[in-house]
């Protein structure tokens, strides 16, 4: 890092502030530190006391008030923002306030305008047809002619019965809808008209706006993901593989990810899984060139069970997975490689330094999302202290973790119970699961609530869930 000047305020809290924390110290900068009544205990705090000096650490009511945040950058002379993931990450309001205000701040991220740009899904939906890049078929604006939404149904069944599904669906979405509302589901063509007449009628009432999205529901496929990194020119994006995603809980949240997303080294796949990652990377790679992306982000993949790719959205922030990519990446043959270093360096002006050609990758990753949460009881998140909490230290393991392991841990109920990512590598596949059974195996992690019954976490469902990775 040429310029160590800098101060990065860290807007976030637990395992991705201590990471950011960890980034700074490496390429030699200041940071300084929020936190919340409710996170007194947690790990980044007593990291930002230990290791950050004067001013570093600030108490906050709350990590979404942009106004506390910015008081707190300027008492401590900061000089840019990272906002994690989750908060303010995707929110161009905020980055176009940083970067603008009076005592401008660095926006750790895309700017304000990509942001926005890629964080409207039918903007995206439209960039990518514009570079014949495959979306989720459906409209790519609101509809408001009958006639017209019903042709762009009936082509969505047409295709459906190609792929031989048994009992094809589509969606009917308010347009400006959000959270699941104003969405209805459509088997029969018939009733086409009758539903689309009603959604479009309670988006009228609800957000003045008639405007309604026809789109396919795909239901059998693989999540996959595309790692991106650019510098500030935004003119030599490159990528840093490919994920799997598709190991979720019942409310389609992430519980474990693999890198590469397939293996055709080692699983026979109904189609040619390698040329899947080299389409959906290029395909990533060409929207980046197209905007001019500028910093980290992630482009998100529906596989079909037949091979096909089809984009689903673009986040415009560091994920938490990026540590599995990061696992069998190297640059220039160098293991080692931080995605959120990269992050920070490239986001406040260095150049990236290195071309794609110097990317390569070495093994198979997986990362376990350690969760307190009863995966029989629907992943009902538990509630608790936390009075043993250990693993066994090997080459092939990383730890991210805010719990402490030296006293026990009551988890506040304001936040997810998210206790820590171990990030496991094998030489291949075959490894890499008995290096994750392993780790799963030799964990201590118990403890009690207030009626004295065990603390419950999801370890044992992602045990069971080591042997399935990357098969469709």
């Amino acid at each position: 890092m040429q310029n160590t000047n800098h101060k990065v305020l860290v807007a976030n809290r637990g395992e991705i502030a201590i990471r950011i924390m960890q980034a700074c110290q490496k390429l030699g900068l200041g940071f300084v530190c929020v936190y919340t009544a409710e996170d007194s205990a947690s790990g980044h705090v007593r990291m930002a006391k230990e290791h950050g000096g004067e001013k570093s650490l600030y108490r906050v009511s709350s990590y979404q008030d942009a106004n506390e945040l910015l008081a707190v950058a300027d008492e401590s002379g900061a000089t840019a923002i990272h906002p994690g993931y989750g908060f303010f990450a995707e929110d161009y309001r905020f980055a176009r306030r940083v970067t603008q205000r009076e005592n401008k701040l660095i926006f750790i991220g895309p700017s304000w305008r990509i942001i926005r740009e890629l964080g409207d899904k039918i903007n995206t939906k439209r960039l990518a047809r514009s570079l014949e890049v495959p979306t989720v078929p459906g409209s790519d604006r609101p509809v408001y002619d009958e006639l017209e939404a019903e042709k762009i149904a009936r082509q969505l069944f047409e295709f459906q019965e190609e792929q031989g599904i048994e009992r094809p669906m589509v969606l009917v979405k308010a347009s400006a809808g959000g959270g699941g509302m104003g969405i209805e589901e459509v088997y029969d063509i018939d009733l086409f008209k009758s539903v689309y007449r009603r959604i479009r009628s309670y988006s009228l009432r609800q957000f003045s706006d008639e405007g309604v999205l026809i789109e396919q529901r795909i239901k059998d496929f693989n999540h996959l993901e595309v790692q991106i990194v650019s510098d500030r020119t935004g003119k030599n994006p490159v990528h840093f593989g490919t994920r799997n995603c598709s190991i979720q809980s019942t409310g389609l949240q992430k519980r474990l990810e693999i890198a590469p997303g397939f293996d055709p080294s080692s699983i026979n796949y109904t189609f040619d899984a390698q040329k899947v990652l080299d389409d959906i990377t290029e395909y990533s790679l060409a929207m980046a060139r197209k905007v001019g992306y500028d910093n980290v982000g992630t482009w998100e993949w529906i596989v079909t069970r037949d091979g096909r790719p089809f984009l689903m959205e673009v986040n415009t922030r560091i994920q938490v997975e990026n540590g599995v990519s990061a696992m069998i990446s190297r640059v220039n043959g160098q293991a080692g490689v931080d995605l959120i270093a990269e992050q920070i360096r490239v986001g406040l002006g260095e150049p990236l330094g290195y071309t794609q050609d110097a990317v390569t990758f070495e093994g198979v990753g997986i990362e376990y999302r350690l969760i307190a949460e009863n995966p029989e009881m629907k992943f009902t998140p538990w509630v608790g202290r936390i009075e043993d909490f250990g693993w066994d230290k090997h080459e092939w393991l990383q730890m991210h973790t805010h719990v402490p392991t030296d006293v026990a841990y009551d988890i506040p109920t304001e936040f997810d119970p998210n206790l820590a990512l171990a990030i496991i590598w094998g030489k291949d596949l075959s490894e890499v699961k008995k290096h994750g059974k392993e780790f799963l195996d030799e964990l201590r992690l118990t403890g009690r609530n207030q009626g004295e019954e065990s603390l419950k976490s999801n370890v044992n469902f992602l045990r069971i869930k080591t042997d399935e990775i990357l098969k469709f």
